[in-house]
C-alpha cells in the first residue's frame, strides 16, 4: 500500500510559534529568572493549520505492514554497541546486568527491531492522514544502552523484580512523537488515537499531564501492535512541549540515577517544574482521554 502524502504545511506558523517558544523557555532555563514563569501566548485562533484533518469524514482503511516497501524506509535505526562487562554481563558506572539478564534484554531489543518493521509504516499513515508531524523518527528505537541503564536502575530500585518483568514494564524500546501546532493539536490527537484503535492497535496507557503546570506537558500514550503484540510508546506534542521535553530530558536522566543525592533531585525537579510552565496549553488539550475500543470481538454469525 502507497503511503499517502502529509498534507501541506504553513511555512510561517511553525518558525514563529517555535521562536516564541524557544525564548519562553529560554528564559525558563535562566538561573535568575522568577520562580513563577509567564506562559506563552498561544497562536491566534485564525492562524493556519499546520496540516489538513481528515476528522470524521476520514474511512478507516488497512495500514501497510511488513517490511520495507519503495515508498516507505522502514530500516530499523542502528543500535549503538553498548559497554560490555566480563562474564559476558554490562556494567555502567554503579549500574550492572548480570549475563542473564543483559542477554535477556537484548533478546528484547531484537523483538522490538523485528516489530518496528510493521510498526513504523502504519505510524507514518497515521502522521499523514492527520496532518502531524513525526519528530526524530531516527531515533525510534530505543538505543541498546539506555535500554540496559533503565532496566538496570529498575532492577536496583526494586531486588525483588526478574529481569523480564521489568521488560514487561518497558513502553519505549520503540518509540514516536507526533507534533502539531497549538491550534491543530487536539483535533489531531483525537483523529490519530482514534485511528490507532480502529486499525486494531491496543492503548495500553494514556497519560494527559496537561493539567498539572509542573511536569511534563504533553500526552504520553503507549499501544499494542496487533501483529507482534509489542508495545510501544507514542507522544502527542505541541513544539513548544516537544522543546521543553528535549531541554530537561538530561535533567531527567540525572535525577533518577541512583547515585544522585536528594538535594541535587530537588534542584533539578524545581528547575523542570519551571521550564514546562512556560508552555501554553493548547484549548482543549486537558480534557483528551484515551479513545474507547471500539472494535468488537468477532463472534460467528448464523448463515
Amino acid at each position: 500500500m502507497t503511503t499517502p502524502s502529509p498534507a501541506p504545511t504553513s511555512g510561517l506558523l511553525r518558525p514563529a510559534a517555535r521562536a516564541v517558544a524557544g525564548a519562553a523557555l529560554a528564559a525558563a532555563l535562566a538561573l535568575t529568572a522568577a520562580p513563577g514563569a509567564t506562559a506563552l501566548a498561544a497562536p491566534a485562533a485564525g492562524a493556519p493549520a499546520s496540516g489538513a484533518l481528515l476528522g470524521p469524514a476520514l474511512k478507516a482503511g488497512p495500514l501497510p505492514v511488513g517490511g520495507p516497501t519503495d515508498t516507505i524506509d522502514t530500516t530499523p535505526a542502528p543500535r549503538p554497541e553498548a559497554a560490555p562487562a566480563e562474564g559476558g554481563g554490562w556494567r555502567q558506572g554503579d549500574l550492572h546486568l548480570d549475563a542473564r539478564e543483559n542477554a535477556a534484554v537484548e533478546e528484547f531489543l531484537d523483538e522490538a527491531a523485528r516489530a518496528e518493521k510493521t510498526i513504523t509504516p502504519q505510524l507514518r499513515t497515521v502522521a499523514a492522514w492527520t496532518g502531524a508531524e513525526l519528530v526524530g523518527l531516527d531515533q525510534r528505537l530505543k538505543s541498546e544502552d539506555s535500554t540496559k541503564r533503565k532496566i538496570a536502575t529498575w532492577l536496583a530500585d526494586d531486588p525483588n523484580q526478574t529481569v523480564h518483568e521489568a521488560l514487561g514494564d518497558l513502553n519505549d524500546s520503540v518509540r514516536y512523537t507526533f507534533q502539531w501546532e497549538d491550534h491543530a493539536y487536539t483535533e489531531g490527537v483525537r483523529a490519530a488515537s482514534h485511528l490507532l484503535v480502529d486499525w486494531g492497535h491496543e492503548n495500553v496507557r494514556w497519560a494527559n499531564t496537561w493539567k498539572d503546570r509542573s511536569t511534563y506537558q504533553g500526552i504520553n500514550a503507549a499501544w499494542k501492535e496487533p501483529m507482534w503484540g509489542h508495545t510501544y510508546e507514542v507522544q502527542f506534542h505541541t513544539p513548544a512541549g516537544k522543546q521543553a521535553a528535549t531541554v530537561t530530558h538530561p535533567l531527567y536522566e540525572e535525577q533518577r540515577l541512583p547515585s544522585t543525592s536528594p538535594q541535587r533531585k530537588a534542584e533539578l525537579a524545581e528547575r523542570q517544574s519551571r521550564i514546562f510552565a512556560a508552555v501554553p496549553v493548547p484549548e482543549g488539550a486537558e480534557e483528551l482521554a484515551a479513545p474507547a475500543h471500539t472494535r468488537p470481538p468477532r463472534v460467528p454469525q448464523p448463515a
